[in-house]
């Protein structure tokens, strides 16, 4: 094997290794990019749109009892519910928070302390007045209805960038093997094609 010959095969061998190893950083930024979408859908969406859920069932059910006058629930159960409440806002907190979350989940605490205060307000004046307590009640509500929309917008967001990232690996994955077929044909030429050596004919 000559020289120029072995410069050939390490010369070819060299492109085809650079393009592989180019190609797979790629793919694996384009996974680490799907596999962190994945975990913000479950972790910080869904999750989260379980506590709201929870939230939201705590919150109707003073609604429900306000409503019904069912003086009971606020003598025996409220404070258990409330309870309930304060684990799932702690719980919420920890998640990720987009800035219009993070906002409206400000305002959702405010409210939910002075829903606390009022309802003690409500069972130290011996269930006389709820009108403060429904209105508040309603505004609590209203914020974790717009914290559910949040979710669902964030989720779609989340799955149409994963959704954007699996198309380009599929199309980057067809670039890989059209790059290749292309550098094996090249790699070919290079290693069976040997320059004509000039003679030079005296006359």
């Amino acid at each position: 094997m000559t020289f120029f010959t072995k410069i050939k095969w390490v010369l070819g061998i060299a492109v085809v290794f650079v393009i592989i190893v180019s190609t797979n950083l790629i793919d694996r930024n384009n996974f680490v990019r799907v596999k962190d979408s994945i975990t913000t859908i479950y972790e910080d969406r869904l999750v989260a749109n379980d506590l709201i859920f929870g939230m939201m069932k705590c919150v109707y059910a003073k609604e429900i009892a306000l409503v019904t006058s069912d003086t009971a629930y606020f003598s025996k159960e409220s404070e258990q519910f409330t309870k309930k409440l304060s684990r799932f806002v702690t719980r919420y907190e920890k998640t990720k928070l987009t800035p219009k979350e993070k906002e409206i989940f400000t305002d959702l605490k405010v409210n939910y302390n002075e829903l606390k205060d009022l309802e003690a307000s409500y069972l130290k004046s011996n269930f006389a007045d709820y009108s403060e307590l429904l209105a508040s009640v309603k505004v609590v509500k209203s914020h974790l209805y717009e914290l559910s929309k949040i979710q669902l917008e964030e989720g779609r967001r989340e799955s149409s960038t994963t959704q954007r990232v699996i198309e380009t690996v599929e199309l980057f994955t067809q670039i890989e093997i059209f790059l290749l077929a292309f550098l094996a044909i090249i790699v070919q030429v290079l290693i069976i094609y040997s320059p004509r050596k000039k003679k030079e004919v005296e006359e």
